[in-house]
């Protein structure tokens, strides 16, 4: 069993990957210096311990796992390595963001930078929540180990071989579909209400692919976590193009998105009509 894990950021995702590890017996900490009283209740309510700073953070870890947002990412790595480096606790760092595979390698060197020991890694799910599965997908040499460490009743992780930017780039295709299709699906609906067609879209769906118009109907759910998928599918675009293939749709995804900053962290997700009003503004 892993000592002691230091879970970096303790958002929705990461207070709750916390908690599951925190289940184990293993001792999971966080970093609160300069959180909000939102975050310090949260990881409190998960049985989560302070470490005050990302520096004591490092230092009282065994492992560290990274879960931010995808546009600090990089940032994260390089505070991550400059503890390492001023503490001399060189530690294995799962980068589990929702990074393009070329982001992920300048995230990996900056881990290595500071003699810490990188692992690719991606999630797919929601935060582990009993009775739900969420995947961690892990990815480096000497990583298969870790599978069997980590894993519990709600977050199931997966070792997919010594690429160590393999499981960065299978999140990528992953969500490339889940969250792309969901920005498709909205951004129709708002072309056919502009138009003047949406009851006869809606109909039409309703005959020909019910399963269709229920998921548009439901697309409001999306709206509290969009804000956390612009920079993610601009990721997704970077690996379409790195791949010789276009990234517009993804970027597109990207800027959709954007419209819904304002429903950020919202408890009650928005109506349809709330979230095509905010999309055609």
């Amino acid at each position: 069993m892993i000592g002691c894990i230091g879970v970096v950021s303790p958002g929705a995702m990461g207070t709750e990957v916390g908690r599951t590890l925190a289940g184990l017996g293993t001792r999971v900490v966080v970093a609160l210096d300069g959180r909000s009283d939102r975050s310090r209740s949260r990881a409190k309510a998960a049985g989560l311990a302070d470490a005050g700073s990302l520096t004591e953070l490092v230092r009282a870890s065994d492992l560290v796992l990274s879960i931010v947002p995808p546009a600090r990412a990089l940032e994260v790595a390089s505070q991550l390595a400059q503890a390492m480096t001023d503490t001399g606790s060189h530690r294995v760092v799962i980068d589990a963001n929702a990074v393009s595979p070329a982001r992920a390698r300048e995230v990996g060197h900056a881990i290595e930078r500071g003699g810490g020991r990188y692992v690719d890694g991606g999630i797919v799910g929601g935060p582990p929540q009993p009775g739900h599965r969420t995947d961690l997908v892990l990815s480096g040499r000497g990583a298969e180990k870790l599978a069997t460490e980590l894993t519990t009743e709600e977050l199931v992780v997966t070792w997919i071989g010594d690429d160590p930017t393999a499981a960065s780039a299978l999140k990528m295709c992953y969500a490339s579909w889940t969250k792309g299709t969901s920005a498709l699906l909205i951004s129709i609906r708002a072309v056919a209400r502009r138009q003047g067609v949406e009851q006869a879209l809606v109909d039409l769906w309703g005959r020909a692919q019910p399963s269709l118009l229920a998921r548009s109907d439901a697309e409001g759910g999306v709206a509290g976590r969009a804000w956390r998928w612009v920079d993610e599918m601009a990721e997704i675009a970077r690996t379409f193009e790195d791949a010789g293939l276009p990234g517009g749709a993804a970027d597109a995804a990207s800027r959709l998105y954007e419209r819904l900053a304002s429903f950020k962290d919202v408890d009650t997700p928005p109506s349809l009509d709330e979230l095509l009003t905010a999309v055609l503004a």
